[in-house]
């Protein structure tokens, strides 16, 4: 009997909104920014997964003009997380000829 290949569509492209991570802090008593940075810890994993399967092209919508208006030390820390991973993830990225567009 000849059993016929599995085809699984790769999409091109994979949005992510990554919303929610301060409220899965708060409900296990850690703070907002915790929450945040693990959350910027599963990013890594989804990105680098779906490379790994062949996705193209990543979208990550991390922050909104809304999220101006949260409090100033959690958008100083958001911004932070942002610059530290940027700093220890470009390199690597553009060895894989990754391209950034913010």
């Amino acid at each position: 009997m000849n059993a016929k290949p599995s085809l699984v569509a790769v999409p091109a492209h994979v949005a992510m909104i990554m919303d929610g991570n301060g409220r899965w802090a708060k409900s296990r008593g850690l703070p907002r920014l915790e929450g945040h940075r693990r959350g910027a810890d599963v990013a890594q994993d989804v990105v680098r997964w779906a490379a790994d399967a062949g996705v193209k092209q990543i979208s990550l919508y991390a922050f909104s003009t809304e999220n101006w208006e949260r409090p100033h030390d959690e958008v100083t820390g958001l911004m932070t997380l942002l610059a530290t991973m940027l700093t220890m993830q470009v390199p690597a990225m553009k060895k894989e000829g990754v391209r950034l567009r913010v």
